[in-house]
């Protein structure tokens, strides 16, 4: 009997940095968050305004959710670049189109998912 703790999520655990990421968005609004925004400072307000650009991004119900874990999240938001490719890889995107995402090489991307399972 399988247990649903004791089951894999169909994506990779994502990196410390990602997880309060992850707890208040979930996967796609997370993926969409960090191509937006990864890699550059983001204020993350108290009280998100409904036409903030990160309400834009994800909604103003989830911009709140985020200003609640606010306190664990950098101030830079991480790129997560690794990670967004073996995510993307679970999904089904060739490595062509995963590193159009990333901004990276296919070379790079392949070197990313070099510990995956064939």
């Amino acid at each position: 009997m399988v247990v649903a703790s004791d089951k894999q999520p169909p994506f990779p655990k994502p990196p410390a940095q990602v997880e309060p990421y992850m707890e208040a968005l979930g996967l796609e609004d997370t993926l969409r968050f960090l191509e937006e925004f990864g890699g550059i400072e983001t204020y993350i307000a108290s009280h998100p305004s409904s036409r903030s650009k990160i309400a834009a991004c994800v909604g103003y119900a989830k911009a709140k959710m985020l200003s609640e874990v606010s306190e664990r999240l950098q101030r830079r938001t991480p790129q997560a670049k690794v990670w967004r490719a073996k995510v993307y890889r679970s999904q089904g995107l060739p490595i062509s189109k995963i590193a159009t995402k990333l901004g990276v090489t296919d070379v790079t991307v392949r070197s990313y998912l070099a510990d995956l399972p064939k």
